[in-house]
């Protein structure tokens, strides 16, 4: 059985309740409370069973993610559309788990208004939506899943590379209005041609070897060198790669150093007559100078999946762009890893992530968060604690100190820091663990302590 001796200091006094013994196959969860116990007599502590654990999902996340947290007991809200930070400050007052995909935002104020959130996870790669930091001060892991929609994102890239390279937007826009043009003038194969690849990371590097099974010779530019896949080929700089390219691709993250990396320059690097193709970030080129571009012939045509400011809903009448009514230029609404097959694996990917740190407390896979992971004692003879901390000289020896005071016999103990904070997970004898929890939460450095078994 798991539970949970406290979250936030905010949230530790707690009102006492007895409860019946819940049967094995009701498992209970790690969260705030404690079921009272004949040997630890602990006053405000009491059971919470994994039906109040409270999960948000937002912005239709996969049916797969959803029904594996609600096997597990969990009580679960799913929506399909996104909430905007009033709602979300009223929402998240009582929430352990809060799910959401790329329009949500999860600010500062929406992070210092919860009071027991154990975790968020974004059901998508990027994680930029969250404010990242004011959730590690408050102890609260934040996870993703960077690989699930991979194959898709790489896929649709290739089939626009072919796209662009035929002129299919412009054919069926033609098409629609009646018009019948058929021609094969400013329309090639894709077959020997270069694809030169910016950010050679998981989709890169998968965009690298479906576009050389269709006969495309791959150079890619990245800040760092990263290993080849098949025969592509890593070029010294960005101003080579867009000299030799005759398609360009981006899948670079959003950072600050990526900010408007493509404008008027690249662009005036690039071959006459070549393609550019972005799915990775908004932000990170400059639209009006794509757009410009495009107009005088100097870029054949682009292929664009992400725009720095994207309508927080679906609907008519929503979109614009400067890059709207531009010549041979294919448009998509942030649909890179909008498949079947890809959220079902990120919905799958990001709740298992979610079942290891409620019932376990791993935060494996966290990108703002102390990475700890550590076998769970099969024995049942001991309690695990979980102690988020801040990152200061002489807070581990206190914490240690609390441990050999209460006669407490450590079993395991795995210690991991980031930046401000610490986390540290010990597995100790069950007689010492509610000694222990009352004088670590009445530490001054100690952010967060939960009690697991």
């Amino acid at each position: 059985v798991c539970f949970d001796l406290g979250a936030t200091k905010a949230a530790r006094r707690l009102p006492r309740r007895d409860n019946s013994w819940i049967p094995s196959s009701h498992r209970m969860a790690p969260e705030l409370k404690r079921k009272r116990e004949p040997e630890h007599d602990d006053e405000g502590v009491t059971s919470f069973p994994k039906n109040k654990i409270k999960v948000l999902l937002l912005e239709g996340v996969s049916q797969k993610g959803i029904q594996m947290l609600k096997d597990d007991g969990f009580q679960v809200e799913a929506l399909k559309t996104a909430l905007s930070e009033e709602e979300l400050l009223e929402k998240v007052k009582d929430l352990h788990i809060l799910g959401i995909r790329s329009k949500t935002q999860v600010s500062r104020k929406v992070i210092e208004a919860s009071n027991r959130l154990l975790a968020i996870a974004c059901f998508c790669i990027g994680t930029d939506q969250v404010d990242l930091k004011a959730a590690r001060q408050k102890g609260i892991p934040v996870f993703n899943a960077p690989f699930a929609n991979t194959r898709s994102v790489a896929e649709l890239i290739i089939g626009n590379i072919v796209g662009l390279s035929r002129k299919i937007g412009e054919c069926t826009a033609a098409m629609h209005r009646g018009a019948w043009f058929k021609q094969a003038s400013g329309c090639y194969e894709i077959r020997g041609k270069t694809l030169g690849i910016v950010g050679y990371g998981h989709i890169g590097a998968q965009v690298s070897v479906l576009a050389e099974s269709m006969g495309m010779q791959v150079i890619y530019y990245d800040v760092i060198p990263k290993l080849a896949m098949g025969n592509a080929t890593q070029v010294a700089s960005l101003d080579e790669l867009l000299s030799r390219s005759e398609f360009v691709s981006l899948h670079v993250p959003k950072m600050p150093s990526t900010k408007n990396m493509f404008g008027k320059e690249q662009f005036a690097k690039m071959q006459k007559g070549s393609f550019f193709l972005n799915a990775s970030r908004g932000n990170v080129v400059v639209i009006p100078d794509l757009a410009e571009a495009l107009k005088s012939g100097h870029l054949r045509g682009a292929y664009v999946d992400v725009f720095p400011v994207e309508p927080a809903k679906n609907g008519e009448k929503l979109f614009e762009s400067e890059l709207c009514g531009c010549p041979n230029t294919l448009l998509t609404p942030h649909v890179g890893g909008s498949t079947e097959e890809a959220q079902a694996k990120i919905g799958e990917e990001v709740a298992q992530t979610l079942l290891k740190c409620v019932n376990e407390g791993s935060t494996h896979g966290a990108v703002n968060f102390p990475i700890v992971d550590m076998k769970v004692d099969p024995s049942g003879n001991t309690h695990r604690i979980l102690i988020t901390h801040q990152n200061k000289p002489g807070v581990m020896s206190a914490i240690n100190k609390i441990f050999t005071d209460a006669q407490a016999n450590i079993c395991q103990q795995f210690l991991s820091t980031q930046e401000e904070v610490g986390y540290v997970m010990v597995d100790t004898n069950v007689e010492a663990s509610a000694d222990v929890k009352k004088q670590l939460a009445a530490l001054e450095t100690v952010i967060k302590v939960r009690v697991l078994f």
